[in-house]
């Protein structure tokens, strides 16, 4: 079964978002000029999130990538309710007093997000409110810590990462009446999501990541070329600091059973997730709580407890934080899901975008009329147009990404038949050459970067 190049089109440009951050009055000081997205599914359904926000209380921009396992329920999740938990943590005490307040007296709460969403993105409708409840349990426990200077910007992220987590993990163990609530809350445990999240204010660029999503920077270099800078390091079992770090959390005798067939515990990719409480929980408690659940295999729940399981947690959701301070030779950042990665290497991935920045530009309209315009003239500037490959060019950095991901030869061209072939596999095939991706490219406004650094000199 052959696909036409525009069925490929159609199949790759399906989950596209891209948003253009609007100029005041002609000046846009914001440090973010735009950013583009995609995902492409190779599980069914597909089990990576994306999320991008505005934080209206504070001045950033928030961007994650979600890679979900075990099913979607974690990374749907996380997607909803890490950025949230982020930009709690950032207001000021007086800004959460005052939300505190209106919740109290039922009043209308100020918006803490702006969401960018594709209109595919899904919610999960009936938690939204459980949701809420356990936030604002978490803004009541920041209010109660009595410190006034509230947190940085490297600890909110922190603290918003493990408290998620933690949340995740308390609800599947409250009784809960609606069986509907207690179902999700079971899935979003016993499955898992690693994350990688940006944050985004003037020249500020935060990092946390918590698995094997990568960020890296695409930086032009005052010679005209392009390097590459990783902001991430991916979290399994060929780090050796994640080598070391749970040889130090775990007794001498398990050195050799942590990490078997380079998966932790000879289960798991990742050494660092949200949810898989199978690796967190003691077995007495994972026990306790699929004991009193109910269809545990309609839940596609997997029940296992691991060989070699002595001492719990084997697991963590604590993010890796990083900051980079933008300079107005760094135009862009790509976040993705492990699926691009394992496809495109981080300097390949620079090259691709750098090119594809430079081909845009040099394809703004050239479409010159020589009077007087009649058909036939029309269709050959067309097919000039055509020919020159314009009609095929992704509009969408993301797209072009996955695009090459998945179809590149060994020459690193996009091949239409391996690209066909690959969009074509069956669902049980699909999965071996290829996983989930999903990329979400920022922008940099480098005359906001320069201005910056100009003023404050």
């Amino acid at each position: 079964f052959q696909l036409s190049p525009s069925q490929i089109n159609d199949i790759l440009r399906a989950g596209e978002l891209s948003h253009k951050i609007l100029d005041l009055n002609g000046k846009n000081v914001n440090s973010v000029l735009k950013f583009e997205s995609n995902q492409l599914a190779s599980n069914t359904p597909i089990e990576d999130r994306r999320s991008a926000a505005t934080c209206l209380q504070t001045k950033g921009m928030m961007f994650g990538v979600f890679d979900g396992h075990a099913g979607s329920a974690c990374a749907q999740a996380v997607s909803e309710r890490l950025l949230h938990y982020i930009a709690v943590s950032l207001l000021s005490r007086q800004t959460l007093e005052e939300i505190e307040l209106a919740v109290e007296c039922m009043k209308p709460v100020l918006p803490i997000l702006q969401w960018h969403k594709h209109p595919n993105d899904v919610e999960y409708r009936e938690v939204t409110s459980q949701y809420f409840e356990n936030l604002r349990v978490y803004w009541q426990h920041l209010l109660d810590l009595d410190t006034e200077l509230g947190f940085s910007l490297e600890e909110a992220m922190m603290c918003a990462f493990k408290r998620l987590d933690s949340d995740i993990s308390l609800e599947v163990q409250a009784p809960q009446e609606n069986e509907l609530m207690r179902n999700i809350a079971l899935q979003v445990a016993f499955s898992g999501a690693t994350a990688c999240v940006a944050h985004i204010d003037g020249v500020h660029l935060h990092v946390a990541n918590t698995g094997d999503c990568r960020a890296i920077l695409g930086v032009h270099e005052e010679d005209g070329t392009w390097s590459t800078l990783p902001l991430t390091r991916d979290h399994n079992a060929f780090d050796e600091l994640e080598i070391r770090r749970l040889k130090r959390e775990h007794p001498r005798s398990e050195e050799k059973t942590l990490f078997v067939n380079d998966r932790l515990l000879g289960i798991l990719m990742p050494s660092r997730a949200f949810g898989d409480v199978q690796l967190k929980w003691s077995k007495e408690l994972q026990h306790s709580i699929l004991e009193n659940s109910c269809d545990v295999e309609a839940l596609n729940i997997y029940q296992y407890v691991p060989p070699n399981y002595h001492t719990p947690p084997y697991l963590t959701a604590e993010p890796e934080v990083t900051y980079h301070k933008l300079r107005s030779k760094d135009k862009f950042l790509v976040i993705a899901s492990d699926g691009l990665w394992e496809m495109l290497s981080n300097e390949k991935v620079v090259k691709l975008v750098a090119g594809h920045l430079t081909e845009l530009s040099v394809q703004k309209p050239q479409l010159a009329f020589e009077k007087p315009v009649n058909l036939g003239y029309m269709h050959s500037l067309l097919l000039q147009r055509k020919n020159r490959g314009i009609v095929s060019l992704d509009q969408n950095i993301a797209t072009h990404l996955i695009r090459h991901a998945i179809g590149s030869n060994e020459y690193g061209e996009v091949d239409q038949e391996k690209l066909a072939a690959m969009l074509t596999l069956p669902e049980d095939l699909a999965r071996m050459y290829r996983d989930d991706i999903t990329v979400t490219v920022v922008y940099f406004n480098s005359e906001t970067i320069e201005n910056y650094y100009r003023n404050n000199e």
